[in-house]
């Protein structure tokens, strides 16, 4: 085992951290207030949204990840009316093409979980909020929304989780994310083993982040974990 090549590699793989933790970020808060919208869709009274909610659930979560990606940098790109259009500017780029890709990913896993904490309110709670003369939006933005995040919040945080590891796979389109330096590092050094220690260790401890802060907002949003002490 090379210590010291791993000691000298960790700067390098510590730079494409940045990358990473940007890409986790701006597809999750993008793909979250998708993810909404696409929940209420998906619960909605009109057949047509629910097939189009239904629809784009079954392909984002039916396929892999990898899949994705390719068929949005490349197979985008083989349209002649996309390359002559204002879009090109966007699609051009591998790393739109990935935060897109992580995006549209994260949103039909995310809504999912959304579902399920909206449908897990108690009914005794909203008929309350009814019999107070709460409108629609305003039942959802006091009553159930926030008790669906709180409901949603331990599944979420997963998702959150195989976020930071799914970014590992736009590397395959010039990302220079961790494993793009990694990879870029081990075609020069030939030292696959010591590399991907580091690697692993430096997205260890990205998620050992996102453990805590999902604990400490499950703390904020759970009275009765604060009223114990």
């Amino acid at each position: 085992m090379n210590y010291e090549l791993m000691i000298e590699t960790f700067p390098k793989l510590l730079m494409g951290s940045y990358i990473t933790i940007q890409l986790v970020t701006i597809s999750l808060f993008i793909g979250l207030f998708l993810a909404v919208g696409l929940a209420l869709l998906r619960l909605s009274s009109n057949s047509f949204l629910i097939f189009f909610a239904k629809t784009y659930i079954f392909y984002f979560r039916g396929t892999p990840l990898l899949v994705q990606i390719f068929l949005i940098y490349y197979g985008i790109g083989q349209f002649e009316s996309v390359r002559e259009s204002v879009f090109w500017v966007f699609f051009k780029e591998a790393y739109w093409c990935g935060i897109l890709a992580l995006t549209l990913n994260t949103c039909a896993y995310s809504s999912e979980i959304i579902r399920g904490g909206i449908q897990s309110v108690p009914l005794g709670q909203i008929e309350s909020a009814k019999s107070t003369g709460m409108s629609r939006f305003l039942l959802y933005r006091r009553i159930i929304l926030p008790i669906a995040f709180r409901q949603a919040l331990p599944a979420y945080g997963n998702e959150m989780i195989l976020m930071v590891k799914a970014t590992s796979l736009v590397s395959t389109i010039t990302i220079m994310d961790i494993t793009g330096i990694a990879r870029l590092v081990i075609a020069k050094t030939f030292s696959p083993v010591e590399i991907f220690i580091v690697a692993g260790l430096i997205y260890l401890t990205i998620n050992f982040a996102v453990t805590r802060l999902v604990s400490f907002c499950e703390y904020k949003l759970t009275p009765h974990l604060r009223y114990n002490e």
